[in-house]
């Protein structure tokens, strides 16, 4: 039984929180009042907890030696013992197998997105990340995965505006995130991350804030049209703006003044501000919509 915290670990549950994009669609379709909807939304929501496990656990098992050299990482599972990679390879196998399992219950578009995020995860881990930009696009791409699995894997026909507001979000994220691993890590930063090296501050503050620029920028003029009105029944999802506007503006000032940006999970669980900003725009959404 000592060894159950360690495989637990290794999946990183405390990071699930990042899969309540696959709850988007359930709310922004409006199909939330259909009990076998939320079934198969939530199912896919599970089945991508499980499948981004599986790629923890596969990440893990494959930068055990990295990881050891690294301030933070070195205290994962594998880096400093307590599961061998052989264990963290066959769990990695056997939450990707469960995760396909439980997307086949809600249909094959389910399956074919939960197998399109295994695949782009894996080339990731072991080559994409290793790519200046590309490695960004590709975290941002496993996202709209997730978006899509909630939309288009339950039968949800997807929102464009939302698709291009979530993608330029994580985006945002992304390059926020690899200019903090440049900030903590300092002349190591390449060591830890090879495409590091590739990546200077200046660059990233600019695609920082261009990306925070258009997400917010494409939001705006979603909650603004005609069409966004008819679909949802009113024209008052603006009111939602602020929390969008507090949330960026308080990651940026965390990114850029505190030492924070680098895993949005941890982010949000640290800064009241930034949980408040989160609850108020989905409390808000909620009550417009609903």
């Amino acid at each position: 039984m000592s060894r159950v915290p360690g495989f637990l670990e290794l999946l990183r549950p405390q990071q699930w929180i990042k899969n309540a994009f696959v709850l988007v669609g359930l709310v922004f379709g409006h199909a939330w009042r259909d009990p076998a909807m939320v079934n198969a939304v939530l199912l896919a929501t599970l089945a991508f907890c499980l499948a981004s496990g599986a790629v923890y656990a596969f990440n893990d098992a494959r930068d055990a030696a990295r990881d050891r050299e690294h301030p933070d990482k070195r205290t994962r599972p594998v880096a400093r013992g307590a599961v061998s990679p052989g264990e963290a390879h066959a769990l990695s196998a056997v939450a990707a197998i469960v995760a396909l399992a439980l997307a086949a219950w809600v249909g094959w578009r389910a399956v074919a997105i939960v197998a399109a995020y295994l695949v782009l995860s894996a080339t990731y881990t072991v080559w994409l990340k290793h790519i200046p930009v590309l490695d960004v696009v590709a975290i941002a791409a496993g996202f709209m995965l997730r978006l899509l699995a909630g939309t288009l894997g339950v039968g949800i026909e997807p929102s464009k505006w939302l698709l291009a507001c979530g993608f330029l979000l994580t985006l945002f994220l992304g390059f926020a995130k690899r200019r903090a691993e440049i900030a903590r890590l300092a002349d190591d930063a390449g060591q830890h991350r090879a495409v590091l090296e590739d990546y200077s501050i200046g660059f990233l503050d600019k695609a920082i804030m261009l990306c925070a620029a258009g997400m917010i920028a494409a939001y705006a003029w979603y909650t603004l049209a005609a069409e966004t009105a008819l679909i949802h029944g009113t024209g008052s999802l603006a009111l939602t703006l602020p929390w969008v506007l507090l949330g960026t503006g308080r990651y940026l000032y965390r990114l850029r003044l505190r030492g924070g940006g680098g895993d949005p999970a941890e982010e949000l669980l640290r800064d009241p501000l930034m949980a408040l900003s989160v609850a108020g725009w989905i409390a808000t959404v909620l009550w417009v919509i609903g």
